[in-house]
């Protein structure tokens, strides 16, 4: 019954029928981190991912992933060599963050951080289920992003086998210099990134992607 009703909770957060902005954030990322949603249209060497109705994959680039949804461009990091190894980690609040918390659902382990970055700009840095996800957005938006991005990275599911056969193979030396994703950027660090939105009309939603 319990998963029902959070299954229900989260398909309403992200149909859009109950307003994620007059809603508190813990309570937000609560559902998500809890609903436990199985839901998977993108399928990567390893792993796949559920990417909700209005956000497009743009690139793909050795566990690198650029996604939009036309006005901010989210960036995903999946770390199958810490999966691998289930590398543990440590996160401690910031009580200087605009947020900061621990994450966790089972074994599935995290942390979220946003920090005011300029004027009314934040970034949102996100690590949870060996994977990192970081996005720049205004204040307004933060609710919103939050609850979408959280369902992308809570629904990474690894495939051991093609893991370990792609570990084991040639092409290991690919990760041997990976982004960490146990560390927090900061805004300092960020512009490692750009920030030009994607407004390629020929980026569709995706049924299934390869």
């Amino acid at each position: 019954m319990k998963k029902v009703f959070l299954l229900c909770i989260f398909i309403i957060f992200l149909t859009g029928c109950t307003s994620i902005k007059n809603s508190d954030l813990d309570v937000l990322v609560n559902e998500v981190v809890a609903s436990n949603v199985n839901i998977l249209n993108v399928n990567k060497s390893g792993y796949r991912y559920y990417l909700p109705k209005g956000f497009s994959l743009v690139s793909s680039d050795n566990y690198n992933e650029v996604i939009t949804n036309h006005k901010y461009n989210i960036y995903l990091y999946v770390d199958i060599v810490s999966y691998n190894n289930r590398t543990n980690f440590n996160y401690n609040i910031n009580k200087k963050a605009y947020y900061s918390r621990n994450l966790g659902n089972k074994d599935k382990k995290g942390y979220i951080e946003i920090n005011n970055y300029e004027k009314d700009k934040y970034l949102i840095e996100i690590m949870y289920n060996y994977a990192k996800i970081e996005v720049m957005v205004f204040q307004e938006d933060i609710k919103e992003i939050v609850t979408y991005v959280m369902s992308i990275i809570s629904s990474i599911t690894y495939n051991d086998n093609v893991i370990k056969n792609t570990l084991s193979s040639s092409r290991l030396d690919e990760f041997e210099e990976s982004f960490n994703i146990f560390e927090i950027v900061g805004s300092d660090n960020y512009l490692q990134f750009s920030e030009e939105v994607v407004t390629d009309d020929r980026v569709k939603d995706p049924d299934y992607v390869n």
